[in-house]
């Protein structure tokens, strides 16, 4: 049962949740390892991973440390999406944290060479748009660490870059919930972002970046702090 179109990683995890479903795998069964299920759905065992991993967020399956992966339950659970949903809206309460001074720092130390990198990043973005979920999500986040290069502080964009891999899980997630990669005026939030870098005030910035980021977490569940 070869796959043939992205996501990739969704598609997987649907493919062995129908085989749950028809009772190939009952609950209490250990699943095939990743190399045979990545055979049998002709996609890669990083994609077979994040199928699991999917469909341990919805309740199905679960992973036992050296054991294997078994089946919890034959069909998805709200709460596992509910569970996820809390994780996205956690996760972007700690980019608010980061990204908010960024910006804030960008606006009053932002360099020509700032200001050129940030509309490159911004172009990029908007053209990663209606394309592939992780290319969509990997500019965005290019975009979010342009801001925060500009701040000129070495240690917050590290801190940036240690959560990078967390952050993009999340976002994900959050694309599979929502459904939608990027809303209309997800575009006017980030160009008023660059904006009030480029006229180098700082706490329009910082504003606007909060406000990306509060109108992100109501459509993923919550809203951060303000």
């Amino acid at each position: 049962m070869p796959l043939q179109r992205a996501p990739l990683a969704e598609q997987a995890a649907a493919a062995v949740a129908d085989g749950i479903r028809a009772g190939r795998w009952a609950v209490g069964d250990r699943l095939p390892g990743e190399a045979q299920l990545a055979e049998e759905l002709g996609v890669g065992r990083s994609t077979v991973r994040e199928a699991v991993r999917v469909l341990a967020g919805a309740g199905m399956v679960e992973s036992r440390q050296g054991a294997g992966t078994y089946v919890r339950a034959a069909a998805r659970s709200g709460w596992g999406e509910a569970l996820r949903r809390a994780e996205v809206v956690e996760v972007v309460e700690a980019r608010e944290a980061l990204e908010v001074e960024g910006a804030r720092l960008a606006a009053e130390r932002r360099t020509e060479e700032d200001l050129a990198a940030l509309d490159a990043a911004l172009a990029e973005r908007a053209a990663a748009v209606g394309g592939p979920a992780e290319a969509y999500v990997d500019a965005d986040l290019a975009f979010h660490r342009a801001v925060v290069a500009a701040a000129g502080n070495p240690l917050l964009l590290e801190l940036v870059d240690l959560l990078r891999e967390r952050v993009r899980t999340a976002m994900l997630d959050y694309l599979r919930l929502q459904g939608e990669a990027d809303p209309p005026a997800e575009h006017d939030l980030h160009a008023r972002i660059v904006e009030r870098v480029r006229q180098g005030d700082a706490e329009g910035a910082a504003r606007a970046a909060r406000g990306h980021l509060v109108a992100l977490a109501r459509r993923a569940g919550g809203v951060p702090a303000a």
